[in-house]
């Protein structure tokens, strides 16, 4: 296998190294260490320029991080946000995965980037929108934490992942809305327990990472099809 961190041009290596700095910044600098929530964000904004630059390799670490952050979520009573990334970003990281080796642009590591057509449109809404309901229910019922944020996590997630899975530049402004909704989430959280603020600044980095994502999609759908 290639070093895949040799794909990275000079401004995505600045993003990267700048997300972890942020990550690893506020790590040392809070009172209270939480590992597993710094090696989560860690592998979390590492996973997305790779992402961003539609190499399967990005998916494969959405995964990890799918798991450790279902974890840290756990602990802090997000079960929303366990639910949502372990039941559903974690295997929907997978098919992903799977859809993009079936689906390589030419002959190298990138992903060929797909149109949405109105039939995919349809059914994303339709998914989205049954999910997200059926989830307000069980998560008002196993009481969990923020009832009135988690839900739109769950919606901003599962779209994200469909549009992933799709192989459409849209994740990204998917993922992004998703991120705002999580930095919301992990203040709240950092305000009863400080040792989560790394989550917050991982969430920004998510942020900057998904709207570069969009970005570099487009150009790689403009390029692919030789616009």
């Amino acid at each position: 296998m290639k070093n895949p961190f040799k794909r990275l041009n000079k401004f995505e290596l600045a993003l990267w190294l700048c997300s972890l700095f942020a990550v690893a910044a506020s790590f040392v600098l809070g009172p209270e260490k939480d590992i597993l929530s710094l090696i989560s964000s860690l592998v979390g904004v590492t996973a997305l320029i790779f992402v961003a630059k539609g190499m399967v390799f990005g998916q494969a670490l959405c995964v990890v991080f799918a798991l450790l952050y279902g974890i840290v979520a756990f602990r802090f009573r997000y079960y929303g946000e366990v639910i949502t990334y372990v039941g559903m970003s974690a295997p929907a990281a997978v098919a992903a995965v799977i859809a993009w080796i079936k689906n390589p642009y030419g002959e190298g590591d990138e992903v060929k980037v797909a149109a949405l057509t109105r039939k995919k449109i349809w059914g994303v809404a339709i998914l989205t929108l049954a999910v997200t309901v059926l989830f307000y229910f069980v998560l008002g019922a196993i009481d969990t934490a923020n009832l009135i944020f988690s839900p739109l996590s769950v919606t901003t997630s599962i779209l994200a992942a469909s549009l992933v899975f799709l192989r459409s530049p849209y994740y990204a402004l998917a993922y992004a809305a998703n991120d705002v909704v999580l930095i919301v989430l992990w203040v709240l959280a950092s305000m009863a327990d400080v040792s989560y603020l790394p989550m917050i600044l991982c969430f920004v980095a998510f942020l900057a990472n998904d709207l570069y994502g969009f970005i570099s999609w487009r150009r790689m759908k403009r390029r692919q099809s030789g616009n």
